[in-house]
């Protein structure tokens, strides 16, 4: 899972992280620095692996985490290069709230129909998605998630296409 050190938000991070501990996934949590990430609600994270630490390579899925702190991952060259590979090489991709953006500026959202939260929807269209305002969308190994309500959600829908249910 990405996150942002600052501002992300809560329900994002820790609901899903839960759907996807219960359900058997392993989670790793990293973000661009090391230290305590702290949500827009007060909840905090101690992040021991940055994006540049992490093994890419071990990963099943990537999971980016929204918030209005995830603004910083739409123009991290980094974080769009590692979206790129791990969808080539057929990993689960999934982003929630502002960060279905970093999706489609990856350009793995090209005619796919996706969600994001309402007020950057046109950055998804901009990009090519087929923005559906739904609150998941799954759209082959790709899921995505309109906002903090649809947390579980989102984590049980990443479950399902890592296998576990």
């Amino acid at each position: 899972m990405v996150v942002a050190p600052v501002n992300f938000r809560d329900e994002e991070l820790f609901h899903t992280m839960n759907a996807l501990t219960s359900c058997g996934a392993d989670v790793e949590v990293v973000s661009t620095k090391k230290g305590v990430a702290r949500g827009m609600l007060g909840g905090t994270f101690e992040v021991e692996k940055t994006l540049y630490d992490a093994d890419w390579n071990k990963a099943s899925a990537i999971v980016i985490v929204g918030g209005s702190g995830a603004v910083v991952f739409w123009k991290n060259a980094y974080l769009l290069q590692k979206v790129k590979e791990a969808y080539k090489k057929g990993k689960i991709i999934a982003a929630i709230c502002i960060s279905p953006v970093v999706l489609a500026k990856a350009g793995i959202l090209v005619n796919r129909k996706a969600t994001c939260w309402p007020g950057v929807k046109s950055q998804l269209s901009l990009y090519g998605a087929k923005y559906t305002g739904s609150d998941v969308e799954v759209s082959g190994r790709i899921v995505t998630a309109a906002g903090p309500w649809a947390a579980d959600e989102f984590g049980n829908a990443i479950c399902s296409l890592l296998g576990y249910r």
